[in-house]
């Protein structure tokens, strides 16, 4: 009885770590648990063109992105300002030191890390973009209404 206790945890345990995997082929599959092994709390959002896998990873919460063929597209995770590079950081005090940060996320795609930021004031809300960590760069404006 024990046995059979211990071996319906396990599987509930696996089955709610990869919550969703019936929907996703086994290229993919294989792919994301080769890629992150260590991964949990994994949910599977399904298009006509690529996976989405969010998921908690080395405690932080992760998305990564896989065409049909389980090739990873991409990857990205919400960050703090502090994980910038410094010169980020410098550049961002300097030119937007009046504005907040009201979001940040890191893209890893091949070999390329680029931040996207969005930073507001009381009438403009401003997304910016670096890839290499160089430089600030206005992706978008926005007036608010």
């Amino acid at each position: 009885m024990k046995k059979m206790i211990l071996s319906l945890a396990i599987a509930f345990t696996t089955l709610s770590a990869f919550a969703g995997e019936e929907n996703v082929n086994q290229k993919v599959l294989n792919a994301f648990r080769n890629e992150f092994t260590n991964a949990s709390q994994v949910e599977w959002t399904v298009s006509d063109d690529y996976y989405k896998a969010s998921f908690i990873y080395n405690d932080n919460y992760v998305f990564a992105y896989y065409n049909t063929d389980g090739e990873l597209l991409g990857m990205t995770r919400y960050i703090s300002t502090t994980d910038l590079p410094i010169h980020l950081q410098m550049n961002l005090k300097k030119k937007y030191n009046s504005y907040w940060v009201s979001d940040l996320f890191e893209v890893a795609k091949n070999d390329v890390t680029s931040y996207y930021i969005t930073v507001e004031n009381a009438d403009t809300r401003i997304v910016l973009k670096s890839t290499g960590g160089s430089e600030w760069s206005v992706f978008k404006t926005a007036k608010k209404a």
